[in-house]
């Protein structure tokens, strides 16, 4: 079995201004995602067999929704301010047609719906436990970064992914890429 999931990878010009970013974070209480695996989750598949992998990349294969510009911007924190466990960065584009043709096309092969609303994002960090002064920083560094733009990126293609789980972080690795039928 493999973690799997399905992504739209951010451009590497990106990574430094992710960098910044997850700089002006606290430094505790927070697990940071590395800036060259930021990426948007348009599905969370899950484990998988790797027998399915061949199918899924098929399926992928058949998206219909063309290439898009997308606008990177804003930080913020799910699922709210008063028990945040994920930081996240912004965007803004097609994403949530994309979200909903990778369902249709994964749904026939038992990937089911996601429950919940689809809001497109890239993890910046996760939340096990704040203390009070860090919880402090981390509203500080929230209300100086919610007007971050780091501009507008072409998104041409989407990723299958496999997570590997390690004590230092999760290793990503692409099984597959799709590219966008061209706007």
């Amino acid at each position: 079995m493999i973690r799997a999931f399905v992504a739209v990878v951010l451009l590497g010009t990106l990574i430094p201004e992710i960098e910044k970013v997850e700089a002006r974070l606290p430094k505790t209480g927070l697990k940071p995602v590395k800036p060259a695996q930021v990426h948007i989750t348009l599905k969370f598949l899950g484990d998988v067999k790797e027998t399915q992998v061949s199918p899924i990349s098929i399926a992928l294969s058949q998206v219909a929704c063309r290439s898009f510009d997308a606008r990177v911007k804003g930080v913020g924190v799910f699922p709210g301010s008063r028990a945040p466990r994920v930081v996240w960065l912004g965007a803004e584009g097609n994403f949530e047609e994309l979200h909903a043709e990778v369902e249709r096309l994964l749904e026939p092969l038992g990937f089911g719906k996601d429950d919940r609303k689809f809001v497109p994002h890239a993890t910046l960090a996760r939340i096990k436990f704040l203390k009070k002064e860090d919880s402090l920083r981390l509203g500080e560094a929230l209300s100086d970064l919610s007007g971050v733009d780091m501009g507008t990126i072409r998104v041409g293609s989407i990723s299958l992914k496999k997570s590997t789980l390690t004590p230092g972080g999760p290793v990503y690795e692409t099984l597959k890429d799709v590219k966008l039928r061209d706007a």
